[in-house]
């Protein structure tokens, strides 16, 4: 998206009071505690393994490490895992 583009929508979610994740399609992670993540508004699964999972984005990639995870929920654009959290990490193109 071009720059210009995104500077309207941000624009135009502040000044109608819209959500800036919904009106830019940005990623929102829900976590509780180390244990639970939910992720709204991915692009795809890339990899899965129970140590790491990769979700595509609009912004990149979105990269969490960990152990044990165990998809409990996997929508078109949603996902719930669960399993030990280390680490979220947003990876730019």
């Amino acid at each position: 998206m071009k720059k210009w583009q995104q500077q309207i929508r941000g624009w135009m979610a502040n000044y109608l009071e819209l959500p800036s994740d919904v009106m830019l399609d940005l990623p929102r992670v829900t976590t509780i505690g180390d244990f639970h993540v939910y992720i709204e508004n991915h692009n795809g699964l890339m990899h899965f393994s129970e140590q790491e999972i990769r979700l595509k984005s609009r912004k990149g990639i979105i990269k969490l490490t960990g152990e044990g995870f165990v998809l409990k929920l996997m929508l078109s654009e949603e996902i719930l895992v669960e399993g030990n959290v280390q680490a979220v990490q947003f990876i730019t193109d």
